[in-house]
Order: structure tokens, then C-alpha cells, then sequence
């Protein structure tokens, strides 16, 4: 996935009680006459199994005389075990963790379409679960997966910084924005230099975040290619503007994912565009110099765009059943359960990034997450960074190496879109 998806530190919040056990009687213990095997990330586990909520698997166990084997794997061998193992004549595993950008056509002929389940025995009230998550599972009508974790991005801010440079409110629009990362570019008080805004440079959410506040897009939800070139021409103009201004660092060719949060941390940056999961790291007061004083906001829009809300960019895991498993009730009986609102209200006080949208309205988790209500309204409006298809990963690099050329003033706006049209084009049907 494009940021890594380690959610929450865990969250010291009691559940006063709550019945996620679903209300089923105390019943003597019994041996397990079925085992679920589950090939996941070990955080997926840890989520359902650990934390303030306790064990959310328990009354599924129970209620179905079963065990569950956990596989956990690291992303990419979990794709990979999770398509080779649905590649056979039968697989053992019944339910697959599924990450957003391999949700492709070729992945639905190996997966069990979930409709049916849906409509026989359906899951309460899916309509919660974030719209933009269910459709980018959603292939050719069929629904192969089921939203069960996300990261969601958001602007961060340094209040201290801020205040010190006598800005007294985030900004509210794209351009105000772009002139308080620029007001922000000085030496602070100790004089040591701050940047305005820091950015890394090979991934493509942050110039897709850009491109989105003009209305614009890199790929469309549709496999459209750059839905609007001129939304596009401005948003790398805006980057190519702030670079040229000193606001984003020297450095931005070389700066990853991981250099956003150190430089939160040390205060060498004011600004930046990251997952509202990173809130309890760029806060915790064994690694900043500024705990507590660094929040976030959603991404502003451009004035151009008055009233709008931002398709915030967004990543997910999603629960699947391989097309060849042996249970597909129990497995599906699992995932009903896990994706209940009590389980995933639990899931979220355990670490979890909740897909529900009730859930950001739940007073424990409220209470336990300070961004959680403007995380909740992103997540409402938002999308990949694309859709899923099998030459995504060549056309996201040619994607950021038009953009890191133009933000460098190597390439004019205009020059790069056209660019990155004619480079990606043959991608899309490959």
C-alpha cells in the first residue's frame, strides 16, 4: 500500500460493558468441530484478538463450534499466498485479507463474488460501511471483498509553529494553504530552518491530493485518464510554485514517506499531507518535540472549488473468500460477524482504522481518538488513489516521475500532463 497502514498506538479506553458478544448465553466449554484458516496481516489479528475491547472473535467462535488458525504474512507475500492459494484445485483458507490496489478484474475470477451471501444472509446496515471502499471492491458488479480497515489522508498542522509565525486558524482553502507553507518557511526562534510543507516525492496520493482540490484526478474511479487535464496543469503548477518558494524542501526529490514524520517530529516542517492514523506517532512525547500540538484537518480545496467536499485519497484491506475454499458459509459467517457495528466499534478501540461511519460517532471511540470525527467526514467522500488494474503500479511510477520533473521546473505543467497521457495510455488496456 502507498503508506503503511500500522494504525493506532493502542487506545486506553474501557468498553464500559459494551456487548459485542452479541448476547449469546455462557454455555460449557466444548472441543471446536471446525477450524476458519484466515491468511491476514498480523495486525488484522491483533485488532480482533488484543486491546481495550478484548477478544471480538469470541462469540463467533463460540456460537459456531469453531477455531480460527491465523497465517499472517507481510502485504506482499499475503497477496502473493492469498492469489497462489486461489490459484488451486481447493485451498484450506477460508477467508483472504485483500489490499485495495489488487482488487483487480483477474483477482474477481479467482475470488468469491459476496452478492449472493449479501442478499441470503446480509451484513447489518453495509450501506455504513464508507461508499468509496465497497465500490473500489466492487469489479463488473461483483462484490469481492468486504471493507474492513483503511488509512484516510488529511493535512497536518504544527499549532506552535503556526502560532509563532501569528497564524491563529488552519487554513480553509488550497491557496491559503499554499501562502501560510510559504509564511511558514523561516528560521524558528532556536534558528534553526523550518519548511513550510514536506512532501515525499515517490508516492503519487500527494499530487493526486493536489490534483482532487481542483476537481481533478490522476486515473478516475471510471480507469479514466486524467479526467481533467487543466485541474491537473494547476495542481502541479501549485507544487511547482511552493518548491520554487523554498516551501517544500530542497531535498524533495530524495524525501519518503517515513522523512514526513521526523521532520513533524523535529519541527522542521510545519505542514504535511499524511494518514490521520499517523496522529498518535507524530504526537507521541518519547519521539516529537511537539506532543500534542500537531493535528489535522482534511485537505482544503481550491476557491475555484467553492462548497465541495474533497475525495480525500484513501487506502484499505478488505476480508475475501478465496473462489476455491471448502467452507464458504463459515467463512462468510466470519466475515458477517467481524464486520458487524459492535465488532468494528471494538476493532477501532483495539487499533483499528474503522470503515463504518457510525463508528466516528461512538462516544468511547470519540473519546479515545481526538481526530476522529474529522477522519470520520474524509473517509465519507473518499477514494484510491486509482482503481485497480494489472499495469497500475508501471503508470503510478511514470506518474511520479512527470511530477517530480515538473515540481524541480524541469517540465512546465502543461508538457508533464500531456506527458503523462501519452506515457500511461497504452497501460490502461494492457
Amino acid at each position: 500500500m502507498t503508506n503503511n497502514l500500522t494504525r493506532r498506538t493502542m487506545l486506553g479506553t474501557a468498553l464500559a460493558g459494551t456487548a459485542l458478544a452479541t448476547g449469546l448465553a455462557a454455555r460449557p466449554a466444548r472441543a471446536a468441530t471446525r477450524t476458519l484458516n484466515v491468511l491476514c496481516h498480523k495486525v488484522h489479528q491483533s485488532c480482533l484478538t488484543a486491546g481495550p475491547a478484548g477478544d471480538l472473535t469470541k462469540a463467533w467462535r463460540e456460537a459456531n463450534n469453531a477455531e480460527i488458525a491465523w497465517a499472517t504474512f507481510d502485504t506482499n507475500a499475503l497477496q502473493d499466498r492469498l492469489f497462489r492459494e486461489a490459484s488451486l484445485t481447493s485451498t484450506e483458507f477460508g477467508v483472504g485479507y485483500l489490499v485495495n490496489s489488487r482488487a483487480t478484474a483477474a483477482a474477481a475470477m479467482l475470488l468469491q463474488p459476496l452478492n449472493a451471501h449479501q442478499t441470503e444472509k446480509p451484513i447489518d446496515n453495509i450501506d455504513d460501511i464508507a461508499h468509496g471502499l465497497t465500490a473500489a471492491m466492487t469489479i463488473d458488479g461483483k462484490l469481492i471483498g468486504i471493507p474492513v480497515r483503511h488509512a484516510t489522508i488529511g493535512l497536518f498542522y504544527n499549532t506552535e509553529l503556526m502560532a509563532e509565525r501569528g497564524i491563529k486558524a488552519p487554513p480553509a482553502t488550497l491557496e491559503e494553504m499554499v501562502e501560510q507553507a510559504k509564511h511558514l518557511t523561516w528560521r524558528d526562534k532556536d534558528g534553526k530552518q523550518v519548511t513550510g510543507m514536506v512532501l515525499a516525492s515517490d508516492l503519487s496520493v500527494f499530487p493526486v491530493t493536489f490534483a482532487r482540490a481542483f476537481g481533478g484526478d490522476f486515473i478516475g474511479g471510471d480507469l479514466k485518464l486524467v479526467p481533467n487535464p487543466a485541474a491537473l496543469e494547476k495542481a502541479l503548477a501549485v507544487m511547482q510554485d511552493m518548491y520554487k518558494a523554498n516551501a517544500l524542501p530542497r531535498s524533495y526529490a530524495t524525501t519518503s514517506n517515513n522523512d514526513e514524520a521526523t521532520w513533524m517530529q523535529q519541527g522542521r516542517a510545519a505542514l504535511t499531507v499524511y494518514p490521520f492514523a499517523r496522529y498518535p506517532q507524530l504526537n507521541d512525547k518519547t519521539q516529537s518535540r511537539f506532543p500534542g500540538k500537531i493535528t489535522a484537518i482534511e485537505f482544503p480545496m481550491s476557491k475555484t472549488m467553492p462548497g465541495q467536499q474533497i475525495h480525500s485519497v484513501t487506502e484499505f484491506w478488505a476480508m475475501s473468500i478465496p473462489g476455491n475454499a471448502k467452507d464458504k458459509d463459515l467463512a462468510w459467517s466470519f466475515i458477517q460477524a467481524m464486520s458487524s457495528p459492535a465488532v468494528t466499534t471494538g476493532a477501532a478501540l483495539n487499533g483499528n482504522g474503522p470503515v463504518r461511519l457510525s463508528t466516528y460517532q461512538d462516544a468511547a471511540y470519540l473519546k479515545a481518538q481526538p481526530l476522529a470525527a474529522v477522519e470520520g467526514h474524509a473517509l465519507s467522500n473518499a477514494r484510491v488513489p486509482l482503481p485497480a488494474f494489472p499495469e497500475a503500479v508501471r503508470a503510478q511510477s511514470i506518474f511520479v516521475e512527470e511530477v517530480q520533473l515538473t515540481v524541480l521546473g524541469q517540465k512546465t505543467p502543461e508538457a508533464a500532463v500531456k506527458s503523462i497521457i501519452s506515457r500511461v495510455a497504452p497501460l490502461m488496456h494492457a
